[in-house]
């Protein structure tokens, strides 16, 4: 075999919009490196992060409804990330994913979209879970991000009554705050009790915040930010 013939395709380089919150981008990129295989620091993944919590609040944006648009801010960051040398992009945020479209129309690289992997490993893992719970912000709802995926793959999704979603949003803030988790996870395990009555027996973790939670719950879970990790091994190793 010549040199020609065993020449390797390279090894691509991950651009990850962050900062939506810092400690999830953080978490992101733990199990990126937890999940590539590796003998030595050479043989991990290159990410360029742009940590950024300074991000118009998606939150006040969507919810609120009196919040600047995150969407130029995003776009400007993901111009920035492919003129570093990025090849590909994420955005370890599922709220975020409502201004997907600004950061796709703004670079000549791919800009994976993680409702829809989420969507589409559900699909294909679980084809027999058609209620399939959400663990997310409102404002998750409030967009349709898992809806509107989800119904097309003929999988209805259930959310937690409005009171345990209002305690959710709370956990959600909690964590941005850096409250110790253990002050929080009895609430978490209670919004997850509230899907398993109402019949999701398998929920999205559709919060990236969320998914620093490690304690055991009462449902069995898809997280969406394991799953953008996998994807982004998958297209860094070719």
């Amino acid at each position: 075999m010549n040199e020609e013939e065993i020449v390797m395709e390279k090894e691509k380089v991950a651009g990850i919009i962050g900062g939506m919150g810092p400690e999830a981008t953080v978490d992101l990129m733990q199990r990126i490196i937890r999940l590539t295989p590796a003998a030595d620091d050479c043989d991990h993944i290159r990410c360029i992060v742009d940590n950024n919590p300074k991000i118009p609040s998606r939150i006040r944006a969507i919810i609120e409804g009196d919040g600047e648009n995150p969407g130029p801010c995003m776009a400007d960051m993901g111009r920035r990330l492919e003129q570093w040398g990025a090849d590909f992009l994420v955005i370890p945020c599922n709220t975020a994913h409502y201004y997907y479209d600004w950061v796709a129309k703004a670079v000549t690289i791919p800009v994976v979209n993680m409702i829809d992997l989420v969507c589409e490993f559900i699909h294909t893992h679980h084809p027999e879970k058609k209620n399939v719970g959400i663990l997310a912000s409102p404002s998750v709802s409030i967009t349709g991000l898992y809806t509107e995926r989800l119904a097309r793959l003929g999988h209805t999704d259930v959310w937690p009554d409005k009171a345990f979603q209002d305690d959710l949003l709370a956990v959600i803030k909690e964590i941005k705050k850096g409250t110790p988790l253990e002050k929080i996870e009895e609430r978490y395990r209670n919004v997850c009790k509230n899907l398993m009555d109402k019949g999701a027996h398998t929920a999205v973790v559709a919060c990236t915040e969320l998914g620093v939670i490690q304690s055991t719950l009462p449902v069995h879970t898809i997280d969406a930010a394991e799953v953008l990790a996998c994807e982004i091994v998958r297209m860094a190793k070719n």
